[in-house]
C-alpha cells in the first residue's frame, strides 16, 4: 500500500527554535547521503494537536545504526550513544549556544518486527520502507511521520482522521498490536488520560479481551504507565476505561473490591453515595503531582472492607483510612515504587480526614502537630482535602472550602511567626552528656522529647538554653531520664 501522503509545509514552523536547528543540520546531512529521514511518533500527534512540546526529536530513517551514527557527527551532534543498536536506535545530543538545554534525538532505522508468542522480546528486521516500520507502531495517532526533505506527512493508516476525531485506534488487529506488547493495553488508557480522547470500540473489546496479559509485563513498567495516566489531564477517562476493560483489577488486583463495586458487582447500603464517582471527581480536580494523584485515587480505597451499617441505616468506615494507608503501601510496593513516594502517599491517605476538622479554635499547638505529622506532604495533604468535597450541596462545599482556608492561613501564620526548623529541643544530646557526665542511652531522647514539646506548645522558646537545662535538670533529679 503507498503511503497517503499531505503537504504541511508549516508544520516544523511549531518546534522549538533549537530544535528547528537540529533538524535542518540532520535533514542537510541526511540528504547528501542519499537517505531518507522522517520524523515520527509523539511529537508529530502533538504538532498536530498544538500541544506543548518535549525537548526532544524521535526519527526514522533508511540509514543503517553505522551510518547514522557518523551523519549525527557530521551534523554537529555533542555526543552519540546507543539506545539499542541491535533495535537499531541511536540516541544524539545537541548543545547549542543559542539555547538553555540540549536537545536530546534518538534515530532508529526502518524496522518491522514480531513477538513470539512464547517471547517478550521482538524479533527484530532491520530494513524496509516508511510504511513497513510505522505498521508495527501501537495506535494510529502515534503512526504518522512528517518527512524532513519534503515536508510532506506520511499517514497510511489514517491517523490525522482519528486525531480529528479524538479516538485511539490501534494501527491493523488491535489483538496483534496488545499480543506483541501488552503494555500497549495501558498505553491506550494512558492516552485517554492525556488527550481526553476515546478509544475506538474494536480497540476496546480487544483490551478487555487481554487485560489478563498485562502479567507478562514488567512492574516498574506498569507502575511508569499508571502515573503517566494519573497525572494526565483527563485522569478520571483513562481510570474509567481501565475499570471497564478489567484492566484495573489486571494492574491493581488491590482494587478488586473497589472495582466490584463500581461496576454494580455489590449492591451498597441506602444513603451511600457512588465511591467510584466520587473519586474520580476527586482525582480530576487535585493538582497534577504524581503522589498527590496516587493519594487521590486510593484514600477511599479501603472502603468497601471497612464499610458498616448503623441501626439507623446510616453508613460508617471506621478506620479506612488507615487501611486505605496500608493498601497504598502494598500496592505501590508491589509495583516497585521507590520509597520516599510509598510513604508519601499512604502518609497523605492516612492523614486526608485530618483537616477537615479543622475549627476556627484549634490551638496554635495542634496546627503545629498536624505540620509536623505531615512534613513533606502537607502541601499535598490540603490540597486532596480541598478536593475531597464533591457534595452537591453548594453549603457543604462552602464550608469545606472555608475550613481548609481557615486552616491554610492558620498554617501561614504560624510559618511566619517562627520557622518550623527551629521547632527542636534547645539542647542537644552532646550537651547533655557532658552536662551530666552519663554515656548515651534512651535518656537523652526522654529528654529531648519533653523539651521539643514544650517548645511546639509555645510554653519554651527554642533558643532558652537556661530554662531548657533547668528543666533537664529537675528530669534527672526526680528519675524521670
Amino acid at each position: 500500500m503507498a503511503p497517503a501522503t499531505t503537504t504541511f509545509p508549516s508544520l516544523f514552523d511549531t518546534l522549538h527554535p533549537a530544535q528547528r536547528n537540529v533538524l535542518q543540520r540532520l535533514a542537510s546531512a541526511f540528504v547528501e547521503a542519499g537517505e531518507e529521514l522522517a520524523l515520527v511518533g509523539g511529537i508529530v500527534r502533538d504538532m498536530l494537536l498544538a500541544r506543548p512540546l518535549l525537548n526532544e526529536l524521535d526519527f526514522a530513517t533508511s540509514a543503517t545504526p553505522d551510518v547514522t551514527r557518523r551523519l549525527g557527527e557530521a551534523a554537529g551532534a555533542t555526543s552519540v550513544f546507543d539506545i539499542g543498536e541491535r533495535f537499531g536506535t541511536i540516541g544524539l545530543v545537541f548543545k547549542l549556544d543559542s539555547a538553555p538545554e540540549p536537545v536530546v534525538t534518538e534515530i532508529t532505522t526502518y524496522r518491522s518486527e514480531h513477538y513470539p508468542d512464547a517471547s517478550r522480546h521482538p524479533a527484530v528486521r532491520l530494513g524496509g520502507s516508511l510504511t513497513d516500520d510505522l505498521s508495527r507502531r501501537d495506535f494510529t495517532i502515534n503512526a504518522i511521520a512528517a518527512n524532513v526533505l519534503s515536508g510532506e506527512l506520511v499517514d497510511p493508516f489514517d491517523g490525522q482522521a482519528d486525531l480529528f476525531q479524538n479516538r485511539i485506534r490501534a494501527v491493523g488487529d488491535p489483538a496483534v498490536r496488545f499480543r506483541e506488547d501488552p503494555l500497549r493495553l495501558l498505553r491506550a488508557a494512558r492516552f485517554v488520560a492525556q488527550l481526553g480522547f476515546s478509544v475506538a470500540p474494536e480497540t476496546k473489546v480487544a483490551m478487555a479481551r487481554q487485560a489478563h496479559s498485562l502479567s507478562r509485563i514488567s512492574k516498574e513498567r506498569i507502575l511508569a504507565e499508571l502515573t503517566k495516566l494519573l497525572t494526565g489531564d483527563y485522569p478520571s477517562h483513562g481510570l474509567d476505561l481501565l475499570l471497564d476493560t478489567g484492566l484495573l483489577v489486571a494492574a491493581m488486583p488491590e482494587l478488586t473490591r473497589f472495582a466490584d463495586e463500581a461496576l454494580g458487582e455489590q449492591p451498597l447500603p441506602r444513603r451511600e453515595k457512588a465511591l467510584w464517582e466520587h473519586t474520580m471527581r476527586v482525582v480530576d480536580q487535585v493538582p497534577q503531582r504524581p503522589a498527590l494523584r496516587w493519594a487521590a485515587l486510593l484514600h477511599d480505597a479501603a472502603k468497601p472492607q471497612t464499610r458498616s451499617v448503623d441501626a439507623q441505616g446510616d453508613v460508617h468506615f471506621f478506620g479506612h483510612e488507615r487501611a486505605g494507608a496500608e493498601l497504598a503501601g502494598r500496592l505501590l510496593g508491589r509495583l516497585k515504587a521507590d520509597k520516599a513516594t510509598r510513604a508519601n502517599v499512604a502518609r497523605i491517605v492516612e492523614m486526608h480526614l485530618r483537616p477537615a476538622t479543622y475549627e476556627p479554635d484549634w490551638t496554635d499547638s495542634a496546627v503545629r502537630r498536624l505540620m509536623l505529622e505531615a512534613g513533606d506532604v502537607l502541601e499535598d495533604l490540603l490540597d486532596l482535602a480541598a478536593a475531597d468535597v464533591t457534595s452537591a450541596r453548594e453549603h457543604k462545599q462552602r464550608e469545606a472550602a472555608a475550613r481548609i482556608a481557615g486552616l491554610r492561613a492558620h498554617i501561614a501564620r504560624l510559618e511566619a511567626e517562627h520557622a518550623l526548623a527551629e521547632l527542636k529541643s534547645p539542647i542537644d544530646g552532646e550537651e547533655l552528656m557532658a552536662m551530666f557526665q552519663r554515656p548515651p542511652g534512651r535518656w537523652i531522647a526522654v529528654i529531648k522529647d519533653r523539651l521539643r514539646n514544650l517548645v511546639i506548645d509555645g510554653e519554651l522558646e527554642p533558643d532558652d538554653h537556661e530554662t531548657a537545662e533547668r528543666i533537664a535538670r529537675a528530669m534527672v533529679e526526680h528519675g524521670e531520664a
